[in-house]
């Protein structure tokens, strides 16, 4: 299927959704599909880093802030200076770009970390991050900042409906670039570094340069992610955005569903996120990491390779279980096949 082909599906497929949730009037559908579909930004922004090219990366936490932050510090400079507030988009675009900038400086610091040593390396990220964003009094600090939003916003209405719908452009825009990376050289790249890297490197692969590609492409994703956040709390501290909810389930999302494909990161997104906010109104938001945790575990040890892995060994196996039955009572005499 062609790029354009698959995105105007999407599109439809968005643009039925968010009618079915403005038809069931019902707002709480849009706060929690808005906490759901941001996870899928975020397991599809991780995935490309750490699925296509195999690198673990700990500091998704640290790009959502990022994102989140540059948000804040936009708007107190508009407020302060009676200046006409920026549009969400523009946010996520300048939340896009910051995150990607500091994604390629992380990517060029740690080219030659490799494995546990990356992995450490984004979670020192993360920390450094977090240890400036609490010391830094201009976008609020450790007390936090407040963030006031419109109520309304014609003709979608209530503000909440108007993040959602951008919060689902942002993640068919996410899976169409995941995509579109899958099924083209830049993609085949990515899975010659991640099944191995110094094979590729003596094959004339640039590693260097599709990693640094890699960490801008993830990061700024996940910095687009986090723009409209302070918009949707009301209310931002830093234990907020640098929590270990993102950190966690923007792993783990992936992993359950499938690293290998843009599909994994989309089911494990809709189905830990769906989960999640079960509940968090039935029962407890604290019991949310416990839930990935669990389904971790699970997962592991029945399908290592995600429900998308889980299924296509199944789809494998099957045909040539049935054709080899055919063959064998085919071969049978008097039997008929």
């Amino acid at each position: 299927m062609r790029t354009p082909v698959f995105l105007l599906i999407w599109l439809v497929v968005s643009a039925a959704v968010f009618a079915a949730s403005v038809w069931l009037g019902n707002d709480y559908i849009f706060f929690a599909g808005y906490v759901v579909l941001q996870y899928v930004v975020l397991g599809t922004a991780w995935n490309i880093l750490g699925g296509y090219c195999g690198y673990v990366n700990f500091g998704s936490a640290a790009f959502f802030a990022l994102g989140a932050y540059s948000t804040v510090a936009i708007y107190k400079l508009t407020t302060e200076n009676d200046l006409y507030g920026m549009p969400i988009p523009v946010l996520m675009l300048i939340g896009g770009i910051v995150s990607g900038v500091v994604g390629f400086g992380m990517g060029y610091l740690t080219l030659r970390l490799r494995g546990a040593f990356f992995a450490i390396a984004t979670l020192a990220l993360a920390v450094v991050l977090q240890t400036l964003v609490v010391n830094w009094d201009y976008v609020g600090g450790s007390r936090g900042a407040y963030i006031i939003r419109p109520e309304q916003i014609e003709p979608i209405g209530n503000y909440i409906r108007y993040l959602f719908l951008i919060m689902m452009l942002l993640a068919v825009a996410a899976i169409t670039t995941a995509r579109l990376i899958e099924h083209s050289r830049l993609g085949y790249g990515f899975a010659s570094i991640r099944d191995d890297e110094l094979a590729a490197e003596a094959s004339g692969v640039p590693t260097l340069r599709l990693k640094l590609i890699a960490t801008t492409i993830s990061g700024a994703l996940m910095g687009m992610a986090g723009a409209p956040f302070p918009y949707y709390i009301g209310y931002l501290q830093p234990s907020s955005t640098f929590g270990l909810d993102y950190a966690v389930n923007s792993i783990a999302m992936p992993l359950i569903g499938g690293t290998t494909s843009w599909v994994g990161p989309l089911i494990g997104a809709l189905l830990l996120g769906s989960l999640q906010q079960i509940a968090t109104v039935t029962i407890s938001s604290a019991v949310n990491l416990l839930i990935v945790g669990f389904l971790l575990v699970i997962f592991v040890i029945i399908a290592p390779n995600g429900i998308v892995g889980l299924i296509h060994t199944f789809l494998q196996r099957k045909p040539e279980e049935f054709v080899g039955r055919r063959r064998v009572e085919a071969e049978m005499p008097g039997q008929m096949p």
